[in-house]
Order: C-alpha cells, then structure tokens, then sequence
C-alpha cells in the first residue's frame, strides 16, 4: 500500500493536560478513515496539526511527496471581505482560471470576453470541470458569486469551505465535522461523493450512518491509546465492545493475583536475589493493570421529569412569516403525552422558527398556542449557551440543582449527573474556559435537562458532540417521561429517539408522517417513484397525441409570426446543453444498469432512486430548453 500519511510520536500537552503521548499511525492511499474519540481529548488539535495549523511537542508528521491536501475546518479561516467567487476560485491553474474567467462573462453578459473564454474552455476541455463545480455549489446551496463573506451566516461558511474543499479535489482530504451545517439532503449527497469519488480521507463526525457508510478504516483514540479497526462503524462497534470486555477481564485477573503478590510482599524479607527481584517488578507491573478504570458511562437511570398534565400543548391555524416568505401556514396540531417528533426539511423552512414559537420565543402572525398548566419546556438552543468562563463546572451544574430525583423516588446528586454524562472527577473541578467547544455543548445540554422540564425542545442537539455523548444522551431520551421535539441531521439518532415526523416542505407546507426517519423517507421514495410513473405515462400518451396530430402546435406558431434570431449566448448554451444532456443520460444507464442488477441494499437503493428522480428531471428541464433554443437557431439558417 502506498503511504500517504505518517504520524511518528506525536506528544501534545497543554499546561498540566496531556491530550495524547507518542501517538503513531499512518494513513494509506484510498482508506477512507475516521477517527473517533470523547470532547476534549484533542481530535480537532490533532487535525489541525496534520493541515499545519498547530505544531505539536515532539513527534513527525510525514505526507508523502507531492500529494495535495485539503482541510475543512470546524471554524473555517475567511476574510468577510472577499466575495463567494473570490474564496472558491482563489487557488491558481489554468482550467481554474479558465472558469473563473468563464463565470466573469457570463456575469458581465460581455460577449467578446465570453466567446474568449469560451474557446479558452474548449481549448483546455474545461468544461466538465466547470459542470462539476456547479455542481458541488449547488447541492451545498451555495449561490450568488457575488455575495461577500460577511453576509453569510455560519452554516453557510461552513457549506462554502466543504464545497471550496470538495471542487479542489485534493489526494488527500481532511474533514472536521463536515455533516454540520448540513441539511439531510445535502448529507445523502456527500455520502455518495466521498463513496465514489478517490479521495484518501480523515475525517472527524459523530453522524454515525455517514460513518459506517463512508469509512472503511476507524482509529480510536481512548484514554491517550490508539486503537485500530479495519471496517466500517459497526464492525468498529462489535470491535470496540470486545476489547473492552477482554481488558476488563484482565484487569480483574491482574486484581486476583495482585491481592496473592501482596501476601507475599508483605512475609518477604528484603534481601532478595534476582528471582525475587523479577516477582517484585512483576508485583508493581500488576499492581498498575489493577488500578486502570474505565470512565464510559454505565448507569441506566430513569429520571423523574415535573409532573405533566392532561392538556399539553395545542397549536391552533399557526401562520408566521418573514421577508414575504410563508414559512408556516394554517398549522394545527394537539400534542400528547410521551410522544417524541422529529422535525426534518431544508434550511431557511422554517424548523427553528416553529420551535421558538412553541417555546413563546417568538409570535404567531396568525393562529394561536395553548399550552396546558403543568408544562414545563425545556429548550436546547443553538445559540443558547452562556457560561462564566471563570466558573468550575459543577458549580455550573449545582447552580441549576443540587440533585435530581429518578422515578423510583432515589436522588442524583449535580455530581452524579454529572458523571452520568461523561464529566469525570477531574473535569468537574476546572473551569469552563478549559473546556472543548463540544465539552461545553455538553455541559449546557446538561443544564438543560437538570431544571426537570417535562417538554424537551432540542435544536441540533448532535452538532459538536461525540458519539459517546450521544449514545449517553439517546438512553436518556428514551426514559424521558415527557413530550419531545427534535430538530436534527442525525438520521441514526432520530431513528433512535423518534416516533414521528414533522417534515417542511416549504412554502409553508408541514406534513406528520408516522414511524421514524428512515420510515419517513421510504414513503418520500415510494411517493415519488409513483409520481414518477404517473408522469411518465402521461408523457407517453400526449407525445402519441402530438404525433397523430401532424405537429399542429408547431404550425401555428410559425403562423403567428417571425421569429427573432439567437444571440450569441444562446448559442453558447446550446452547445453546452447538448453536453450535459448527454452526461445525463449516461448517468441514468448507469443507475438504471445498477439497479436492475439487484445487489444494493435497501438505502443505496433509495439514494439511487432519489438521483435517478434528479436526473430525469434534469433532463426534462433542459431538454426543453435545448428545443427552444434549436428552434430559433434553425429558424435563422432557414
């Protein structure tokens, strides 16, 4: 295997924490590889490390010659001067150069410069680049070159930097977190890029289906020890749990013989020859074997959420919009008791407005929401942290309650609850301030949950936390005696969590569906795959129609007057049409091949399913065109 990456020894300390001790690994061409581990033990330090933005202690990190890297950042570096196309286009090479001046004519509608461009293209077969580029920009809903950087909001930064990262195509890709920011579509997109396309990639996620169907290769970093695992997140899973079950049955052998080393430590007298000296090392050998202690959360507890009365909450005819945008409409729904809703849909639909306004953070413009007595909301917000940096977490924590009482009538101390999510002995005792960013998302989840709400509302809860937080965070949800709402990305965690679903369609248009996510998107599928057949033979019967009908549409069009001739541009674009028309129907062989040979599984057929959709439709909306155009094109040479 051809080595793309070497990691020797590397050490990395700050102050008294040291994240991680001689650390070694290698990445090869082609793994695809994750690298999993809890909050604040150091992935993004080690990540920035390899794209060169930090330098560790001691240690080497080697690439191999010539191979190019790219990095996306959890907090991408920008100058919130620059515009959309600059940040894209800013690297130099000729094909770059070549679309970036191509974009520039079209923009400035100059015909002169675009035929120029245009042979420039020609001449360096751009153009399959410059379809690619369009491409990425827009399944990452990344428009308007011309918008300045300072003008995005953070989830588009984010969306920029992968899409700049994405076009660049580098050997070897570094991704920190990249599903963040993302909408659901947009994640099933990426999937199937990193899946098809020759990247060698590392990559830090807590979305775990976009693990375990991306990654070939997991690196653990656990208790300052790299452990390897060749396979996708459940082989990793099954792994993990297997070692960890071996080490604590050594650890338990070591303590048995420990308590008969310590006997005779104890009658030995002190002058000993070699023999003894070998059974003291060994003694003190066991003795550390001993005392390890895992720190993994073990606890199943079932907390005691206030009391929740018969009337929940009922949303009556709810209407809000903003910048003549109807985000909802005429929305009704009464919650009951224990139910868990996932909300799904693109972003800017509308998801956090409903939530602030079932949280009486915001106003309806129409419509009205009852909530019952007894209902206390808990809402976990994006933007909802605010902590003293100079304060010691569990004073945080012991500042919202001192304990919390579980259903069975037992208490949990703010210490307890904190162990319980993940927050050992010592990190209770230092100061917010040294805390990771996900440490902190960790901490405030916590806050929340400690004031006993019996209406959770969580906003993005997975961004920014490990997937041990998370498996802490589903085992509590799933004894939570209380109403849930859950805005999320994580499509293995609302599979986890949720009942039903809220999904957006826009304009509006919020629909309930039964079941959880991967159940919501197989009726999306099954829905669509009937539209499609419906449509398709609609087509077929009024194209019949047309042919016995002699063209009549056509004559009398022509009847009705001259028509102008194409311009320039017009020409341009049929030309390019002709093209991706082509690409497009190549793809569709290519699916259509691939699924009739029937060997994928039931979500690569949906992924496939849902591009086959995109294409047709691809191929409707342009063929159109195309005949528009030819039409005034032949109409002059006539």
């Amino acid at each position: 295997m051809i080595s793309y990456l070497q990691v020797e020894n590397l050490t990395k300390t700050f102050g008294d924490l040291t994240l991680f001790e001689d650390l070694s690994f290698g990445i090869a061409k082609d793994q695809k590889s994750a690298l999993i581990a809890k909050n604040g033990v150091g992935k993004t330090t080690l990540l920035n490390m390899l794209a060169g933005k930090d330098t560790p202690d001691s240690g080497e990190i080697i690439y191999r010659n010539e191979i190019r890297t790219g990095y996306l950042s959890q907090e991408p570096s920008m100058n919130p001067e620059s515009t959309i196309r600059d940040y894209i286009f800013h690297s130099s090479g000729e094909i770059m150069d070549a679309v970036r001046h191509y974009e520039e004519a079209l923009f400035s509608n100059d015909e002169r410069q675009l035929s120029e461009s245009i042979e420039q293209m020609d001449r360096l077969g751009a153009w399959d680049y410059e379809v690619k580029v369009k491409q990425i920009l827009t399944q990452l809903n990344v428009g308007d070159f011309h918008r300045t950087i300072k003008s995005l909001s953070g989830g588009e930064k984010k969306r920029l930097a992968l899409a700049e990262v994405l076009i660049h195509e580098p050997d070897f890709l570094i991704l920190d977190e990249p599903t963040n920011h993302l909408d659901l579509n947009m994640i099933e997109w990426l999937e199937d890029h990193l899946r098809n396309n020759p990247f060698t990639l590392l990559m830090v996620t807590h979305d775990r289906y976009f693990l375990d169907r991306v990654c070939n290769d997991i690196l653990e970093l656990d208790e300052q020890n790299l452990y390897r695992y060749k396979g996708n997140y459940s082989w990793f899973l099954k792994k993990r749990a297997e070692r960890i079950h071996n080490q604590e049955r050594e650890v338990e052998k070591a303590r048995n013989q420990l308590r008969k080393e310590e006997d005779w430590i104890k009658r030995m007298p002190k002058a000993r020859g070699t023999k003894a000296k070998h059974r003291v090392d060994n003694y003190y050998h066991l003795k550390d074997v001993a005392s390890q202690k895992r720190e993994d959360a073990t606890m199943k507890v079932d907390f005691d959420s206030s009391r929740l009365g018969k009337k929940i909450m009922l949303v009556k005819h709810l209407t809000r919009r903003y910048d003549q945008q109807t985000l909802i409409q005429n929305f009704s729904y009464q919650f009951s008791r224990y139910e868990k809703i996932g909300i799904v849909g693109p972003n800017g639909s509308g998801k956090t407005t409903f939530l602030n306004l079932i949280a009486g953070l915001d106003t309806p413009d129409h419509g009205s929401i009852e909530a019952g007595e007894t209902l206390k909301i808990g809402y976990y917000r994006q933007e909802g942290m605010q902590f003293k940096e100079d304060e010691r977490v569990i004073d945080v924590a012991r500042n919202v309650a001192e304990a919390v009482t579980m259903s069975d009538g037992r208490t949990l101390t703010a210490k307890q609850f904190l162990d319980y999510f993940l927050f050992d002995y010592d990190k209770q005792y230092v100061r917010v301030a040294k805390l990771s960013g996900g440490e902190k998302r960790r901490l405030y989840l916590l806050t929340v949950l400690l004031n006993k709400p019996n209406f959770l509302i969580l906003d993005e809860p997975t961004n920014d936390l490990d997937i041990m937080t998370l498996n802490v965070l589903e085992d509590y949800l799933s004894h939570f005696k209380g109403c849930v709402v859950i805005v999320s990305h994580d499509r293995y965690f609302m599979d986890s969590i949720v009942d039903h679903i809220f999904a957006f369609h826009g304009d509006g248009n919020i629909k309930d569906y039964p079941g959880t996510y991967t159940q919501y998107r197989q009726q999306i599928m099954e829905s669509f795959r009937a539209k499609e057949a419906a449509a398709q033979n609609g087509k077929d019967q009024s194209h019949g129609h047309k042919s016995s009908s002699g063209g009549s549409a056509e004559k009398n069009e022509k009847q009705s007057g001259k028509r102008r001739a194409a311009s320039y541009k017009e020409k341009m674009e049929y030309k390019k049409l002709e093209d991706e028309i082509d690409q497009l129907e190549q793809e569709k062989a290519d699916i259509e091949k691939k699924m009739n040979q029937g060997e994928m599984d039931s979500d690569e057929m949906v992924e496939k399913s849902t591009r086959l959709g995109e294409i047709m439709e691809a191929i409707d909306q342009k063929t159109d065109r195309y005949l528009e155009l030819s039409e005034l094109i032949e109409s002059k040479s006539s």
